[in-house]
């Protein structure tokens, strides 16, 4: 292996996992670049993100610019002589003198198969759409938004049983292994770079708060699988009279009926557009820890069959 010298930059607990292997690996990586600690818990104090975290305790040095616009910023990139950087969900668009600046320049960890799912969110928009499939590619950046030419890339199947905070954290996984295996080949010339089709480009935009709402006039499959997109976060809900009932995982009856939105039994059953009805089988109502559902309506007592749920 041919030990690298290495700018990360990257914020979440994604990118953490990658960062950690690039160290197991042997790498130099002299500079983390992370987005500036942000109020967090109760007290609202200053937090610093996962990566910003372990490097600091692990001594390497962490910058947390709020742009790389400026020349200072630009120059100090520069100088610190990279072989390469790798981005794994930093935050910060990189200006083309930040891409120029590492011998090989700059390589991303990208959570799709892309073109599918250039952008912000793409682990949950995969799963809210219905795909069958996703992975992660190795792509050397360019100045477009994930653009760039594809290195690597691996796949993992999207079943009915896929939540977002478990696929999360398998392609973290792959992102780790595949860009160090990148890594490896990088400096021999053995990582073909495929320019990506120009068809089948889809945008995974930035999730909202106000998305992870249930409509029952939708679909039951599509309410199940916005369920399962926005585990753990923001989390799928809907209003109870004024309660917020967050639901973390329900089953689709598919041979139930009743005006979308109407408690239809006893089990919180709800009635859907089409596709049959919804019951949440694991919700949790506020200030309270997430519990099975059959557990919290005994003692429910808001709870009537014919409520409708506007």
């Amino acid at each position: 292996m041919t030990k690298l010298r290495i700018a990360f930059m990257g914020t979440p607990d994604f990118a953490l996992v990658a960062l950690k292997e690039l160290v197991k690996a042997g790498h130099d990586v002299v500079c983390v670049y992370s987005q500036p600690p942000r109020p967090a818990g109760r007290g609202h104090k200053e937090t610093p993100g996962p990566v910003h975290a372990w490097a600091a305790d692990h001594g390497i040095e962490v910058r947390t610019p709020v742009s790389l616009k400026s020349d200072v910023e630009k120059q100090a990139f520069a100088d610190l002589n990279l072989d390469v950087a790798v981005v794994a969900a930093y935050g910060l668009i990189l200006p083309k003198a930040i891409l120029d600046a590492p011998k090989m320049g700059c390589l991303n960890i990208h959570a799709s198969l892309l073109p599918r799912w250039r952008g912000a969110a793409p682990i949950q928009r995969a799963i809210l759409t219905g795909d069958d499939k996703t992975g992660v590619t190795i792509m050397q950046m360019d100045v477009g938004l994930d653009t760039g030419d594809m290195l690597l890339v691996d796949e993992i199947a999207i079943t009915p049983a896929t939540y977002a905070d478990a696929l999360h954290d398998d392609l973290a996984e792959m992102g780790g292994r595949l860009i160090v295996e990148a890594l490896e080949k990088l400096p021999t010339g053995d990582l073909v770079a495929t320019p990506q089709p120009e068809n089948g480009v889809t945008y995974a935009a930035k999730l909202e708060k106000a998305e992870a709402r249930l409509d029952f006039a939708d679909d039951a499959c599509v309410l199940e699988r916005k369920i399962r997109a926005f585990t753990p976060w923001p989390g799928a809900y809907f209003d109870l009279g004024k309660e917020r009932i967050k639901v973390q995982v329900a089953e689709i009856i598919a041979d139930a009926s009743g005006q979308p939105g109407e408690i239809i039994d006893d089990q919180l059953t709800v009635a859907c557009g089409s596709g049959g009805a919804l019951r949440p089988t694991r919700i949790q109502r506020p200030g309270k820890a997430a519990m099975d559902a059959d557990a919290v309506l005994r003692g429910f007592d808001k709870l009537a069959q014919g409520v409708i749920i506007a």
